[in-house]
């Protein structure tokens, strides 16, 4: 089994940050780009990967109480992870991506993972400051 962490600032509140984290429709604008995420009758969802052009069946959970999102494969369970939105004060906030991956056939590797989770963290952090100074220009 392979784990993987990573964690950002994001310079907003964090019931702003978890509002764009957690809404489907917008996932496409922070994930990783070769991923692709469907809602169906929530909490199903499909994710789509251009690398393998396969639909995989997934489980997508938002715990709004908790500020944390809760996902994995349905059929195989071969993948989860979890995002994690806190309040660090002064009107910022610390996302925390964590990915678990059970077979190490499904496994991208610990560069290609960490670019990955970086990258993401980086364009929703653009997300949330172009959000963010919008609503308050």
């Amino acid at each position: 089994m392979a784990e993987y962490e990573r964690s950002r600032t994001m310079p907003a509140q964090p019931e702003h940050v978890f509002d764009q984290v957690s809404n489907v429709d917008q996932m496409g604008d922070w994930m990783p780009g070769d991923l692709h995420v469907r809602a169906g009758e929530l909490p199903a969802v499909t994710v789509h990967e251009d690398r393998t052009d396969e639909d995989t069946s997934a489980l997508l959970r938002a715990r709004p109480d908790q500020m944390r999102l809760e996902w994995g494969t349905r059929a195989q369970g071969t993948y989860t992870g979890w995002l994690q939105v806190a309040g660090i004060g002064s009107g910022a906030s610390e996302v925390t991506v964590h990915l678990s991956f059970f077979e190490d056939s499904h496994d991208p590797g610990a560069e290609q993972v960490g670019e990955a989770l970086d990258a993401s963290l980086r364009r929703l952090e653009d997300q949330v400051r172009l959000r963010f100074d919008t609503a308050a220009g």
